[in-house]
């Protein structure tokens, strides 16, 4: 008998906006700018990629393309996902030991 796998969206895993909220934050902990466009796509898959091009005025496609690993979002682009996403970027200090 063959298994056969499936591969796992993590855009399904998202079901609440504080989870987006926290997938992110650790996204962007990573300070990895590959992972953190990448996440970024899941969240706008998640949240629904079709209002998520409505509502920031961008194709798709294109934002399929910009939020994926080899993407290289905009600050505008991440902006007006985050935007519609309900979050914002903050900055802090980082403490150094």
């Amino acid at each position: 008998m063959t298994e056969k796998f499936t591969k796992l969206d993590l855009a399904e895993l998202l079901t609440s906006d504080e989870a987006i909220e926290f997938f992110l934050a650790e996204a962007f902990e990573t300070k990895d700018p590959g992972h953190i466009a990448y996440c970024l796509g899941v969240a706008a898959r998640a949240k629904g990629m079709l209002q998520v091009s409505k509502e920031t005025g961008l194709a798709r496609g294109a934002l399929y393309r910009m939020l994926s690993e080899d993407g290289n979002p905009t600050l505008k682009t991440m902006l007006s996902v985050l935007d519609v996403l309900g979050l914002d970027i903050t900055v802090k200090q980082h403490i150094t030991r």
